[in-house]
């Protein structure tokens, strides 16, 4: 039975925002709970949107965070299709709907996520410019490889990073023919640098896609509403039905914004800078998921991380954190990759400039191995590659912060448990 004394509001019905609402009940809260989701469907995963759910390999279904009676069975107030357009903090109240609804909160979490960065050259309004953030563009991005693949067509896609290669993947399953443009001069360049981009740039090229590195676009061409080509900066024309933007994700905080909370610099990821509890700049209001910009102690630093653990992770810590226990977000950031025949998880925080050296343990050539990247002989991140069930004693060497053996990281007869204390 809800206790109506207190009501905490949940604004944003993504992954986060559902796990902090399950995690509010699972600790015993009897107060109202309210999630409201801008979008009209039950909340959902992201990953399977340019994995599984758009190869066709995954029902529908599956995308959902919990089935659609688990809300009204947990007394979860769910109000869908529903857009928040303000919060007043000093009435500690949120307005939403079309009718202005106002509802009082005790506490408040910001769950809104981030959305697709545009490209901003002329022709982006064409019928066949596409994006990919929501089911429904996975919906509609579905029928469009098909029809690509079973009719010869080609799509374009600007950017190299995870979803760039996620839907290159997909796209080539689906039998479309595929052209990669990219700034950087590797995929992934800001995350891997150019050691290990270079892998991802080879398992493409051997399934067929094309790469156009170190230019961008700057026009795409239609007729009638429909793509016929991309420019590039180099002066060239490439043939394509259909262009994907896959350039990043920008948080969205114009609701924190407008409320007075204080923002992260862009250098951190510009989201809505909270601390260690994912408590904002007002000791009522928490953020979680892709718009929270947090400390990040293990590398003294502070970071905006758009990945699906982050937010299965941080809606629990910030309910926790909204029920006044005293806990702190400090996970290992963490995400992975499905790509053809290749499976890869990627523990840490190593971006270009920030590590002094790459050490490979097995054959990077068979892509079945792991990456270190160490700065000073300390492991700062680990990815795996066809590798499996090594997470845990990567993310126990970052923790650790020890000097390693470079030899013995790359011996694969050398237990990695072994290593750190």
């Amino acid at each position: 039975m809800v206790d109506a004394d207190q009501t905490f509001v949940i604004v944003g019905g993504g992954l986060a925002g559902a796990k902090a609402a399950e995690t509010l009940r699972t600790e015993g809260f009897t107060g109202r709970v309210i999630l409201i989701c801008d979008e009209r469907d039950h909340p959902y995963e992201r990953p399977p949107l340019s994995k599984g759910y758009l190869l066709g390999k995954e029902p529908r279904e599956s995308v959902f965070v919990h089935e659609p009676a688990w809300y009204a069975q947990n007394d979860v107030e769910l109000h869908l299709g529903q857009t928040v357009d303000a919060v007043d903090r000093a009435a500690k109240t949120v307005r939403f709907g079309d009718d202005g609804t106002l509802v009082h909160y005790d506490k408040l979490l910001l769950a809104t996520g981030a959305e697709p960065r545009r490209l901003d050259i002329p022709g982006t309004d064409l019928a066949g410019v596409h994006h990919l953030r929501r089911i429904a563009h996975a919906e509609r991005l579905k029928g469009v490889l098909a029809a690509l693949g079973r009719d010869n067509g080609h799509i374009l896609i600007a950017g190299a990073g995870w979803i760039g290669l996620e839907i290159a993947a997909a796209a080539r399953e689906y039998g479309a023919e595929v052209t990669v443009v990219e700034p950087e001069p590797t995929p992934l360049h800001g995350v891997l640098g150019p050691e290990l981009g270079n892998v991802f740039a080879e398992l493409h090229r051997d399934h067929g896609v094309r790469f156009r590195f170190g230019v961008r676009l700057t026009e795409i061409v239609g007729q009638d509403g429909m793509v016929l080509a991309a420019r590039t900066d180099d002066g060239e024309e490439h043939p394509a039905h259909d262009v994907l933007a896959a350039i990043g994700a920008a948080p969205r905080t114009a609701l924190a914004e407008a409320a007075g909370l204080r923002l992260a610099d862009r250098a951190h990821g510009g989201g809505v800078a909270v601390d260690a509890s994912l408590r904002t700049s007002d000791p009522d209001i928490f953020a979680a998921g892709d718009v929270a910009s947090f400390p990040l102690g293990l590398f003294d630093t502070t970071l905006r991380v758009e990945h699906w653990a982050n937010a299965l992770n941080g809606g629990p810590v910030a309910a926790r954190a909204m029920l006044g226990q005293d806990v702190a977000y400090d996970r290992v950031p963490y995400f992975f990759t499905d790509q053809y025949d290749l499976g890869m998880e990627y523990s840490g925080w190593a971006p270009p400039g920030t590590y002094d050296e790459v050490v490979i343990r097995g054959d990077a050539g068979k892509r079945e191995f792991i990456a270190f990247w160490l700065r000073e002989g300390r492991v700062l991140a680990g990815m795996n590659v066809n590798v499996w069930d090594v997470t845990e004693a990567i993310q126990k060497l970052i923790r650790s912060g020890v000097r390693v053996d470079a030899d013995a990281l790359a011996a694969p007869h050398v237990p990695l448990d072994g290593l750190a204390p």
